[in-house]
C-alpha cells in the first residue's frame, strides 16, 4: 500500500463525513477508460459538504478540478496531484417547481433528467436524452445535440463559489454560446440548474426520444470507449465531414483511432493511452488543415498533469 500522502492525511482528518478515495484510477470515471491515479478524488452527496470541500481547498492551498461523468475529459496517464471532486450520482435530486419548471442538480445525468421531464408531460429536454454527461457539465458547456442546447430551456443556474457562497445566474447572465458558458472564463461550479419546459403529451415526447436514440445508435460508435465529438464545429464546415474528406476514418495511433462509423468521434480501440488520444488529434487537426485550410479545436476537454 502506498504510504498516505499529506493532503490525504490533512482532507480524510479534516472531512471525515465526505466520501474520500485516495490514488482513485481516473480510467474508472471517464467514459474514455483512460487516466492515472487521482491523489485525492471526493464525493459530496450535499451542497454542503462541497462547500466545505472548496473551503478547504483554499485554506491550505489546494488546486482541484471538477468532475461531473466524465464524458468529455481526457485525463493524463500520469494520473493528477491535488483533489478532484466528482459530482456525478452525488449532487442528486429533481423537483418539479410548477407546471412547466423543474430544478435538477448537477450529478444528475442529462438521460435521467429527459426521462423525469417526460413522465411529467414536459418537453423540450428530448435532445438531452442520450447525451451521456451530467447536468452539471452540460450547463458548464451548453451541451446539444440534434438542434437542442441547454441555453433554450435554461432559466436560472445556481453556481457555488470557491468560498462556498452559492449565486443564482440567469440565462443571460451565464454568457451561453456553441459549447460555452461563463463559468469556462471564471471560478464556479454548477449546483442545480432551473429548465423551463412545454406540456406536451408524454408519448409524443418519448416517441422523439426514441427516435434521437435510434439516430444516435446508427451513427455513433456507442460500443466503444470514447468522449463524444473529439472537435468542435468550425466556421464554414462540420469536422467529420472534414475529417472524412482527408481520408481519414480509421487513422489509428496506438490503441486510438478515428471511428470507422463517424469520423468526429476518436475511440479507445483497447488499451489506449492519453498520449495515443493527444497525438491523434493534433495530426488529424494538422492533415485536416492541409487538405481543407480549417484548423479543427478539440470539443474534448484536455486535462494536463
Amino acid at each position: 500500500m502506498m504510504k498516505m500522502t499529506e493532503l490525504q492525511q490533512k482532507i480524510t482528518a479534516a472531512l471525515p463525513a465526505v466520501k474520500i478515495l485516495n490514488w482513485e484510477p481516473l480510467s474508472r470515471h471517464t467514459s474514455f477508460h483512460i487516466g492515472g491515479a487521482a491523489e485525492v478524488m471526493a464525493f459530496p452527496k450535499t451542497p454542503d459538504e462541497l462547500a466545505a470541500l472548496l473551503r478547504f481547498a483554499g485554506e491550505e492551498n489546494v488546486k482541484y478540478a471538477i468532475l461531473g461523468a466524465g464524458t468529455n475529459v481526457l485525463a493524463p496517464d500520469e494520473g493528477l496531484s491535488g483533489l478532484i471532486i466528482c459530482l456525478k450520482d452525488c449532487l442528486d435530486g429533481m423537483e418539479q417547481l410548477d407546471g412547466d419548471r423543474i430544478r435538477v442538480f448537477a450529478g444528475v445525468t442529462m438521460t435521467r433528467a429527459a426521462v423525469y421531464a417526460a413522465g411529467l408531460g414536459l418537453g423540450g429536454m428530448e435532445f438531452a436524452h442520450g447525451i451521456p454527461g451530467t447536468v452539471g457539465g452540460g450547463v458548464y458547456m451548453n451541451a446539444g445535440a440534434y438542434g437542442g442546447e441547454i441555453v433554450q430551456i435554461c432559466e436560472s443556474v445556481d453556481v457555488m463559489q470557491p468560498d462556498g457562497s452559492i449565486l443564482t445566474y440567469s440565462c443571460s447572465d451565464m454568457d451561453f454560446s456553441y459549447r460555452h458558458s461563463r463559468l469556462e472564463e471564471e471560478p464556479g461550479i454548477v449546483v442545480s440548474a432551473v429548465f423551463k419546459l412545454t406540456p406536451k403529451p408524454e408519448d409524443e415526447i418519448r416517441a422523439m426520444m426514441r427516435e434521437l436514440m435510434n439516430k444516435r445508435k446508427a451513427s455513433q460508435p456507442l460500443e466503444l470507449p470514447s468522449a463524444g465529438s473529439a472537435f468542435k464545429r468550425p466556421v464554414g464546415g462540420f469536422a467529420a465531414a472534414l475529417i472524412d474528406q482527408a481520408g481519414l476514418k480509421g487513422f489509428q495511433v496506438g490503441g486510438a483511432a478515428v471511428s470507422e462509423k463517424h469520423a468526429g468521434f476518436a475511440v479507445n480501440l483497447g488499451g489506449a493511452t492519453a498520449a495515443d488520444v493527444l497525438s491523434l488529434l493534433e495530426q488529424v487537426s494538422d492533415k485536416v488543415f492541409a487538405f481543407s485550410g480549417i484548423r479543427l479545436e478539440p470539443e474534448i476537454r484536455l486535462w494536463k498533469p
